[in-house]
């Protein structure tokens, strides 16, 4: 009788995947069209698009009837093809009739990432980690009407970093800014889990020589900490223990975001971010960032806040 047992138990453990499996098979499928724009496409695995793909087919969202998403090409913005050769196939080629009808026809547009592609990340043998021109990129007028379009139409808008930063122009981000009730400061910033040069080899190097311009060629940072630079290569750097009690950024959510949109109350984020002023009477911010910084970052985030 135990012997049964627990071939039972292993035979469901082993098929459990195929029955997990064939259940998302026959789920039904919605179509849901997405417009997706992504700028920043080294690879065709489209790293800053790929996560939103696996969430829409795994929940059965189609872009048709029946055909699912796919990474390599359902979306708008840079086609990374072999031999450093690309297309562009972004808004930009759009007619405002063209882009009314998209707005028609989606039911959503999703800004992934609107940095862009520069030379020395495409073109190889050279060095990744400083700045070079722009091959592509930037939220491009195309790019605002249809947002003002799918605005009209009150559909939903989703932008993630850096979708108004650099390279935008500063009319396409004063657009958006208007459209949308906030205002970029100008100031981007990181967690670095090293700031040490002789052991994190990664830090860019443009970030590292602005810094170093402004304070006599010194970099005396060799803990962990967030950079915070600026649309004029102004940079400061707010180390742990020295200006942070906590050097890892949080979200911090609302009891509104966390009751309604099933929110965690924190979470770590360790990435780039941009530091944006909603206007409280259009916006209501269930989620924001949080740095745990001491008397003396607080010292600092004030030069910030006051250098624009």
């Amino acid at each position: 009788m135990k012997k049964n047992i627990v071939f039972t138990i292993i035979l469901l453990l082993l098929f459990l995947p195929v029955f997990m499996w064939l259940a998302w098979v026959f789920t039904p499928k919605i179509k849901f069209v997405a417009a997706i724009i992504d700028k920043t496409v080294l690879t065709k695995e489209g790293q800053e698009h790929v996560s939103f793909n696996w969430i829409l087919n795994y929940n059965r969202y189609t872009k048709t009837s029946k055909d699912p998403y796919e990474i390599d090409h359902d979306y708008f913005g840079f086609f990374p093809l072999e031999d450093e050769e690309y297309k562009l196939k972004g808004l930009e080629r759009f007619t405002s009739k063209q882009l009314e009808q998209l707005s028609e026809d989606a039911d959503m547009v999703y800004f992934t990432d609107t940095y862009g592609i520069y030379n020395n990340e495409w073109f190889q043998k050279t060095n990744v980690s400083e700045r070079s021109g722009m091959l592509y990129g930037g939220l491009s007028a195309k790019d605002v009407e249809l947002l003002a379009l799918m605005k009209e139409k009150k559909k939903l808008i989703i932008t993630e970093f850096n979708t108004i930063g650099s390279p935008t122009q500063a009319r396409n981000r004063a657009l958006f800014e208007e459209m949308f009730g906030l205002k970029w400061t100008g100031w981007t910033a990181r967690y670095f889990d090293n700031l040490d040069l002789e052991v994190n080899k990664e830090l860019p190097k443009w970030l590292i020589n602005n810094y170093k311009k402004a304070h006599n060629d010194k970099w005396p940072f060799k803990k962990s900490g967030v950079a915070f630079v600026n649309d004029k290569d102004q940079v400061v750097i707010l180390e742990e223990d020295w200006h942070l009690s906590n050097p890892m950024p949080h979200i911090i959510s609302t009891k509104f975001g966390q009751d309604h949109y099933g929110l965690p109350k924190e979470i770590k984020y360790s990435f780039w971010f941009d530091v944006m002023k909603p206007d409280p009477q259009v916006n209501q911010v269930i989620s924001s960032f949080n740095i745990s910084a001491n008397k003396e970052g607080l010292k600092e985030l004030k030069k910030i806040q006051h250098s624009k």
